[in-house]
């Protein structure tokens, strides 16, 4: 008997509005039809379904949902997880963090952080309690708390979340804070850690269940080894089944019987450190620029300036690559001048900016990464009156 994909919409975690979602899931994972949370924003839903195909079956007969992912490409890709990968993910993460607890939502549901939330509370018999993307309902939340509670946020939240007292004093009431969607700005930890925070740095991804490594150490049962150049592979019970009707990216992302990342890393202290994408190094002007580091160094020089910073590969007639630096300062943090001489005690001259953009805000993707591939697009034809 064919077992079809249910889509199920949400929304932003602000009260309740993926009670839906939770219904649904519930029954997915007591052995019912897989399912698929859909974006709110009608454009992206759009986009979602198409690549769903929900009319079609579903093959993977663990399979407990479809969670869509963009990657690098901003197409986005059904990666299809099974029961078995998302109890072992919850199972792990309520090990590593002390035991289950009740989780408090801030993410949206259809990406992997979001969606993880739920299903680890559904699994273990305890309480979601919406909160909002802002965190608004977040001391109401945590007061009377009996259990064990948690949240995961990613870092712009947290960032917005400490500037507030009445919001960084309920988040010192968890029992613990889940940072994923990238590595957290400089000085971001140790103010959380100040205002008496437990934080616990995450990485992973739709392909993984979210998060497997947890400050640096990966969760019971994941196996995570370095290959060439650093190339991050990652296995264990948590992976995800199969790609929703692309074999062909199904056998090259699991070939030898893990999952091939596009990230780098290293190990340090026993921890794994990752250092960025492969797709991060361009070669500008006949060599090659590692933008993470690139981005690395350029934080430390924005954060003193109160300001966010994003690094960027592009295309340009003379170097090819041309290294590009963009900011969410609302008012001009300094110049580029002033940005190439900080980085340039550090950095190789190649790897200088050679713009610098200033625009109110840095585009995130809805679980919170910088949005690359739309910097890249804006970028690509702006003019050189964006430099200073």
């Amino acid at each position: 008997m064919a077992v079809m994909l249910v889509p199920v919409e949400t929304g932003p975690p602000d009260g309740g509005r993926d009670s839906g979602l939770d219904a649904a899931l519930g029954r997915a994972l007591g052995g019912g039809a897989p399912v698929a949370p859909l974006p709110a924003n009608p454009v992206e839903r759009g986009a979602v379904l198409a690549m769903l195909a929900p009319d079609e079956p579903v093959e993977e007969s663990d399979a407990v949902a479809v969670v869509a992912t963009s990657g690098s490409t901003g197409r986005p890709k059904g990666v299809v997880l099974s029961r078995a990968a998302v109890a072992a993910s919850a199972t792990a993460t309520h090990a590593r963090l002390g035991g289950p607890g009740d989780w408090l939502a801030a993410l949206p549901a259809h990406h992997v952080a979001g969606f993880m939330v739920r299903a680890r509370a559904l699994l273990a018999g305890t309480a979601i309690r919406d909160v909002g993307t802002d965190l608004v309902g977040l001391p109401a939340a945590v007061r009377g708390t009996r259990r064990p509670t948690y949240l995961s946020v990613v870092a712009t939240q947290l960032t917005r979340a400490l500037a507030d007292p009445d919001l960084s004093a309920a988040l010192a009431r968890l029992d613990a804070v889940l940072l994923g969607g990238g590595p957290p700005p400089a000085g971001l930890l140790d103010r959380a850690a100040a205002a008496g925070l437990r934080i616990v740095t995450t990485y992973g991804m739709s392909e993984t269940c979210g998060g497997c490594v947890y400050d640096g150490a990966p969760l019971d049962g994941v196996e995570v080894a370095l290959g060439a150049g650093g190339a991050i592979s990652i296995a264990g019970p948590t992976l995800f089944t199969s790609y929703r009707r692309r074999p062909d990216l199904t056998a090259a992302a699991l070939a030898g019987g893990g999952l091939r990342t596009s990230d780098r890393g290293r190990w340090n202290d026993g921890r794994l450190q990752v250092l960025g994408r492969f797709d991060d190094v361009v070669i500008s002007g006949g060599t090659n620029v590692d933008l993470a580091a690139v981005e690395r160094a350029a934080t430390r020089w924005a954060t003193q300036r109160n300001a966010g910073i994003a690094v960027i590969g592009v295309p340009d007639p003379e170097w090819g690559t041309a290294v590009v630096a963009v900011t969410d300062a609302a008012e001009r943090p300094g110049g580029l001048e002033d940005l190439r001489a900080d980085l340039g005690r550090t950095l190789p001259p190649p790897a200088l900016p050679r713009r610098l953009v200033h625009r109110g805000s840095i585009p995130r993707t809805a679980g919170g990464k910088i949005d690359r591939h739309r910097l890249r697009g804006e970028l690509a034809s702006a003019a050189d009156p964006d430099n200073e």
